[in-house]
């Protein structure tokens, strides 16, 4: 009995110690990946990497990691060909089989799912800020851009006619969707401006608007949007995405 209960002990201890390399690994190796992707993709700030899965090392000896879940929170994208950018909030990424170098210095994940935001003032830069004429003496731009339930952006727009700017904001429902690399707005019904009916091509070149967006982490690609509380919130999905390297 005293044999088994120091065979007992020694386990325990040995678990322990194991336990707790295993543990000090999986945050050495977070700290480096967290590290190599701040400079791959030239982050501001450094993200936060999880790696997922126990034990750590024995994914490690294998090359190649179960589950890694890597959250930025604030990140400029490309937006078209003239230089621009545009925010995207809380991106949150999950990355399944990644496999790395033994430095850490590469990674790549076979495949990749996750979610971002587009804070409705940053899409807001997008659409026509300057009055443009809509119907003989009358102008309209776009002022606010919001959450109009059930999926849909509203869009605010503002009018003046004959020089005298309208009392309210005329509001429009809108679709948000995602063809490629690129966000739509586009209006489900047109409004009427001062109580004057105007052309559809003239009124949408107020209430259609268009962002591009280019060369998000890695590799991933926009897959899904639709409209939220906060802003127009983002799905992403990829292969072979690159963490690092």
């Amino acid at each position: 009995m005293r044999a088994l209960r120091i065979t007992l002990i020694v386990v325990v201890v040995l678990g322990g110690l194991f336990v707790a390399a295993d543990r000090l690994a999986v945050h050495f190796a977070e700290g480096e990946v967290a590290d190599k992707l701040r400079t791959t993709e030239n982050l501001a700030t450094t993200p936060d990497v999880s790696i997922h899965g126990f034990p750590f090392l024995t994914q490690v000896v294998g090359g190649e990691l179960d589950d890694v879940e890597v959250g930025i929170e604030d990140y400029e994208a490309t937006a078209g060909e003239n230089g621009t950018t545009i925010r995207i909030d809380d991106l949150t990424a999950n990355m399944k089989g990644v496999e790395f170098s033994g430095d850490y210095s590469s990674a790549t994940a076979h495949s990749a799912t996750g979610t971002a935001t587009i804070a409705y003032d940053e899409l807001l830069k997008t659409a026509r800020s300057e009055p443009a004429e809509v119907a003989p003496g009358i102008t309209a731009k776009v002022v606010g851009l919001s959450d109009g339930g059930n999926g849909r952006i509203k869009v605010a727009v503002e009018a003046t006619a004959f020089g005298t700017r309208l009392p309210k904001p005329v509001s429009v429902l809108s679709t948000v969707t995602a063809e490629g690399d690129t966000v739509r707005v586009k209006a489900e019904a047109l409004p009427s401006i001062g109580g004057v009916e105007v052309g559809e091509d003239q009124i949408r070149e107020i209430t259609d608007f268009e962002q591009r967006i280019d060369e998000l982490p890695g590799g991933i690609q926009l897959d899904e949007v639709r409209a939220a509380s906060d802003g127009v919130l983002i799905t992403v999905r990829g292969s072979d995405v690159r963490l690092a390297g």
